[in-house]
């Protein structure tokens, strides 16, 4: 019997976490358990390995393809300039929903202090200039080892828009050899996808298996307080904008359902990018919207971690009884608004903003050591609605240029 990907992914989901749930209650003797969880966690780390060679070459490869294919400037800073609107809009709702949910459940009212509270080392400060320096690479090569995606965004865009500008001549010399490599790319994708479900399987059962079912105890009411949080957030923001911009919800959910797993199992949104820009150019988004907007997304269009960041901030003044007033808090948000663009798509990487805001604000940093007891759990959740909210924004914009294809099969066939 065949199965699909994502059929695969779940199954592999379901085994893992069984699996990860025997050890932890002891099923296994402890240095077969630690044998076990080390060969969990290497397994999972192939595959992120393999995915991050991916990225930045597939990066530039699309984006290189579609603006110096296409040599329409004008449509790319539209584009840009319209996807940027979108970020900004979007995320501001889901710092906003994150507020609301944590005031209205308390989840950090009661926590107490671990008798040796774990020691988190402090981010090094930044300020805007810094923010703003980060976005534009010294060394391509630099940005790419170390997998800094708006980087090789920017680069990418510059050398197409370079491309766009040369003389034919000189541009259907170089333009083939680029868009080849795009389509090699591609396939690469689909070879390392095949190794999907296994690194999923080990991804569970090392998370599990480390941490058991039991951590979960008091702090249950803030992973509940997140899930709940996204839930709304999809229901009330994502699903209207779909409906807005006309997108077809029950195509876009069956385009989006694997990478949506895949980022839930790995919690890791890079993870998901090679494959969600896959689905998404299937699903009837061009190629130079989809390469644009998804990576670009990834630094600024992370609805699911914008959310988690305004409601851990406000967990951690809860749990250390500091009594925020509303204006502090609103501009709490303000200044997540700006540290959390640029944030890596990799995971837990949001633990550096909530130290860095509660450092700023004045608040300990014990709470944010306790919320590492469950970190992973609501990481899982928050990185499957960053990659579903970015593969949602390329097709808004698609739909905001007029260039959505809302029937892709009849006008070419499905790649194999």
């Amino acid at each position: 019997m065949k199965i699909s990907l994502t059929g695969a992914i779940v199954l592999a989901m379901v085994v893992g976490g069984l699996i990860g749930f025997g050890i932890a209650e002891g099923a296994v003797s402890k240095e077969t358990a630690a044998a076990l969880l080390t060969t969990f966690d290497v397994l999972s780390k192939i595959f992120l390995k393999l995915i991050k060679t991916i990225v930045s070459p597939l990066i530039f490869s699309t984006l290189v393809v579609g603006i110096a294919g296409h040599s329409n400037l004008k449509q790319v800073g539209r584009m840009g300039l319209k996807a940027l609107i979108y970020f900004e809009v979007v995320t501001t709702l889901a710092l906003f929903i994150g507020l609301g949910a944590i005031n209205f459940t308390r989840a950090g009212v009661g926590v107490s202090k671990p008798d040796a509270a774990e020691t988190l080392s402090k981010p090094p400060a930044q300020n805007a200039a810094d923010i703003v320096l980060h976005v534009f690479p010294d060394n391509i090569a630099k940005s790419v080892a170390e997998g800094q995606v708006l980087q090789v965004v920017i680069f990418s865009l510059l050398f197409g828009m370079g491309l766009a500008m040369v003389e034919d001549k000189h541009k259907q010399k170089l333009l083939p050899a680029i868009e080849a490599f795009a389509e090699t790319m591609f396939k690469f994708t689909k070879i390392v996808m095949y190794y999907a479900p296994v690194a999923v399987g080990a991804a569970m059962a090392y998370t599990i298996g480390k941490m058991g079912i039991d951590v979960l105890g008091n702090l249950a009411k803030l992973v509940l307080t997140l899930y709940g949080a996204l839930i709304v957030f999809v229901v009330f923001v994502l699903v209207p904008v779909a409906l807005i911009f006309r997108i077809h919800i029950k195509r876009f959910v069956a385009a989006v359902s694997e990478p949506a797993s895949l980022a839930f199992a790995t919690s890791a949104s890079e993870a998901a990018l090679p494959l969600a820009m896959e689905r998404m150019e299937k699903f009837g988004v061009p190629r130079q919207v989809v390469s644009f907007v998804i990576p670009t997304g990834y630094s600024f269009n992370l609805d699911g971690s914008t959310l988690y960041l305004a409601l851990a901030s406000i967990f951690v003044a809860q749990a250390a009884n500091v009594d925020l007033p509303l204006s502090t808090q609103i501009i709490m948000m303000v200044t997540l608004m700006l540290t959390s663009k640029g944030v890596a798509g990799v995971p837990r990487a949001t633990l550096v903003i909530i130290l860095g805001t509660c450092a700023q604000f004045g608040l300990p940093e014990w709470p944010v050591a306790v919320i590492l007891g469950v970190d992973a759990i609501m990481d899982m959740a928050r990185t499957a609605v960053n990659v579903t909210g970015n593969c949602l924004a390329s097709a808004v914009v698609a739909r905001w240029e007029g260039v959505l294809n809302d029937n892709p099969d009849a006008s070419e066939p499905a790649a194999g």
